[in-house]
């Protein structure tokens, strides 16, 4: 294999970092190479905005759930989806940009989420590591507030990037052909495979946490999805414009 692959499949998430600041030439090839993922239609429907005010990132990490690498990570970025930006060039082109649309929502997710996973392995490339903040959309309307965001944005997530300071495993993830299917959604054997690939998963935690854990990937996901999940999220993309048309 060659140092691509490697490093895409070397990934862990790293919530601990060094006091070390990042270079400025690596924070602008970061973000370089953010631009450089692919966006539908060439829209480039997404904003990034890098928190750098301790007392927003303090509010940010309560706001996120306690999550306090956010106030120490040396570099926390927020991905947002942008259609404002799009409605300006309509109105540059004097035309009307109709708004609310469910496909513009993706689209826009999409953008976002594909800059975020090229400045990712950039940043992985460059011997920084970093972990994706969902717990942004916790409280997203605050957190839009504090970082005076308009509406046709939202925060889709953040992340936090430094040098590591830990070196968790690898988490080993599902089988191949769980997730890899030929001309068809076939779930033919995969029960069987899940129920193996919990027990690696369990070993893993077992391990990661000298016992003190050893949950199933089953047992973590069942345990999140018979939950609401964040039941807010409709009402507060209504009110940013994105009405699900």
């Amino acid at each position: 294999m060659n140092e691509t692959i490697n490093l895409l499949k070397a990934h862990s998430s790293i919530r601990k970092y060094k006091d070390q600041p990042i270079e400025a030439e690596k924070i602008k090839a970061i973000i370089e190479c953010a631009q450089s993922a692919p966006t539908s239609s060439f829209i480039q429907a997404y904003t990034i905005i890098s928190v750098v005010d301790k007392s927003k990132r303090k509010a940010i990490a309560h706001l996120a759930g306690d999550q306090t690498y956010v106030e120490e990570c040396p570099l926390f970025l927020i991905y947002c989806a942008d259609l404002n930006r799009i409605k300006t060039s309509c109105e540059i082109n004097h035309k009307t940009m109709l708004e609310g649309y469910t496909e513009t929502f993706i689209v826009a997710t999409v953008d976002a989420t594909l800059a975020a996973q090229n400045a990712l392995i950039a940043a992985e490339s460059l011997g920084l590591g970093g972990v994706y903040i969902g717990g942004i959309r916790n409280n997203p309307s605050q957190v839009c507030k504090l970082l005076n965001i308009p509406s046709g944005v939202y925060p889709v997530f953040g992340m936090c990037i430094g040098y590591p300071d830990q070196a968790p495993d690898i988490k080993t993830r599902l089988p191949l052909d769980v997730i890899f299917k030929t001309d068809e959604y076939n779930t033919t054997g995969d029960a069987e495979k899940i129920e193996k690939y919990d027990s690696k998963i369990s070993a893993y935690y077992k391990k990661r946490t000298q016992g003190k854990r050893s949950d199933t990937w089953t047992s973590q996901v069942s345990n999140l999805m018979d939950k609401p999940q964040r039941p807010h999220m409709k009402n507060f993309l209504e009110g940013q414009g994105f009405k699900m048309k």
